[in-house]
């Protein structure tokens, strides 16, 4: 199953709560929560490219699976992480004590972030 293809945000979850404990200063998380992004996937095999854009905002994170990148988190930290692929339609990681999974079922992509007790989800359409 590709993952390529354009999504733009249905809905989400927790947001507020959860970029308050990544540190995102309340103005931006005010401004970001109503904001639908835009997120662009290309698979070439096992090398992904996401752009997320979100109003002016555009995160750009490439890595190969199984593979130490360099991704940058929701909040703009650049960290080192390793994604795995579970089936053939899951990505996950772990970083800094957070689990993160992005799951392809047909046309719309769950993606899951947990912190300790708090989750934040994210659900976009294939447009």
């Amino acid at each position: 199953m590709s993952f390529t293809g354009k999504y733009q945000l249905q809905h989400q979850e927790n947001f507020e709560p959860f970029m308050r404990a990544l540190g995102l200063p309340e103005d931006q998380i005010q401004r970001g929560k109503d904001l639908k992004s835009i997120s662009e996937i290309v698979q070439d095999g096992k090398k992904f490219t996401i752009t997320v854009t979100t109003g002016s905002k555009v995160v750009k994170n490439q890595f190969t699976i199984g593979e130490e990148s360099d991704i940058e988190m929701l909040n703009g930290e650049k960290v080192k992480a390793v994604v795995q692929m579970e089936g053939n339609n899951k990505l996950v990681t772990q970083v800094k004590g957070m689990k993160s999974v992005t799951e392809l079922n047909g046309d719309t992509i769950t993606y899951t972030m947990t912190m300790g007790d708090l989750t934040l989800k994210r659900v976009s359409k294939r447009i």
